[in-house]
């Protein structure tokens, strides 16, 4: 992780734009273009398989002529490694990731959609542990530089804690929760849900801090490239609300899609619906525009931004906080305007919104 904005740079500088699928050899695109969008596994991000197996992927793709696959990968980290190197045309990762990882690496990326901010979804789980004072000289299981970083550095201000006094343990998303139940008496992990309710419920576990704490900071979004096809845009975007409005609706096929996400969390309806319940869902397209217009956006992503610069999660060359530039609504530009990497985009919400897509 030490060399991870060296890698991304390099694979990015490599990778030049958007190559789909099933390229074909020098670079030449195929007749029919696949492109990919990347999903790991969290409550807020389990609607994507839904929208694979349903069909309403495909439905939407058609319409506008595209091919699309929504593909699971179960590192967290991997997944972002892709969309940077430019082996996906999309990636759902949190606004703090987008920042260290393919921002900083040169990629320019798009917010087409805020699908929810974690409102008790992502936290700190010890072991023989009643406070956030008790990790205190512990080591942490952590995916490394990820949004679990600034959560955990979150949580040590509370107490008048250091970031150095823990030590951070680079564990996989993927192997976390049976690292953890291994790690002892004085086991400490940092983690998201559906991962943080298997790990919370061991025997002598508890959960310490969570990002109800942080409310608004830990945003999970739907990113693509900015040069991505108007098409895949608008499809992934119609798809997406398309499946929210099944989540959120009721009878059967509610019902049946709560199941099906459930199933493949790997949990049971009622866990589910318990990490909904710490997930601040914006099912509709007007309330992801009304995050996003929010003038208290602005204010969370300098937090964002200082944290990644203070960690030098921002790239070797960043001399500052504003080194990146973030693009918010209305054309306002937090951070360096001729470096603008992250634009948080409303036109394709604005559009689900009045019904044109």
């Amino acid at each position: 992780m030490k060399l991870f904005n060296t890698v991304i740079a390099l694979a990015a500088v490599a990778a030049g734009s958007l190559l789909p699928l099933n390229a074909g050899a020098a670079g030449q695109p195929a007749t029919e273009k696949t492109y990919r969008y990347l999903w790991s596994h969290y409550t807020g991000w389990e609607p994507w398989q839904y929208i694979s197996d349903s069909g309403i992927m495909k439905k939407w793709a058609d319409k506008y002529g595209v091919k699309i696959d929504v593909l699971l990968i179960n590192d967290y980290v991997t997944s972002i490694n892709q969309f940077t190197s430019g082996e996906s045309v999309g990636c759902a990762m949190t606004i703090m990731d987008t920042l260290n990882m393919p921002a900083s690496g040169g990629i320019d990326c798009d917010v087409l959609v805020v699908g929810d901010y974690s409102d008790g979804n992502d936290g700190l789980v010890l072991f023989n542990g009643k406070t956030v004072k008790d990790v205190k000289g512990r080591k942490v299981l952590i995916v490394k530089d990820s949004v679990s970083s600034y959560l955990l550095s979150q949580a040590l201000k509370t107490e008048g804690l250091r970031d150095a006094d823990v030590t951070e343990v680079n564990t996989s998303d993927a192997n976390i929760a049976a690292t953890f139940a291994t790690s002892g008496d004085i086991g400490a992990t940092v983690t998201w849900n559906p991962i943080l309710m298997q790990v919370r419920n061991l025997p002598k576990a508890t959960l310490v801090f969570d990002s109800s704490k942080i409310p608004g900071e830990i945003q999970d979004l739907l990113v693509v490239r900015r040069d991505a096809p108007e098409g895949v845009k608008k499809a992934l975007v119609g798809a997406w609300y398309e499946a929210m409005a099944v989540m959120s609706g009721q009878g059967k096929q509610t019902d049946a899609a709560i199941e099906a996400m459930a199933k493949f969390a790997g949990g049971t309806v009622p866990e589910f619906k318990a990490q909904l319940r710490t997930t601040k869902m914006f099912y509709t397209p007007q309330s992801s525009i009304d995050f996003i217009e929010n003038p208290a956006l602005e204010k969370t992503a300098k937090t964002i931004t200082g944290f990644c610069f203070d960690h030098g999660l921002l790239g070797q060359n960043a001399k500052s906080a504003d080194a990146i530039g973030i693009e918010l609504s209305a054309g306002k530009i937090l951070g360096d305007a001729k470096n603008v990497k992250i634009h948080y985009n409303t036109t394709y919400l604005k559009a689900a919104a009045a019904g044109k897509l």
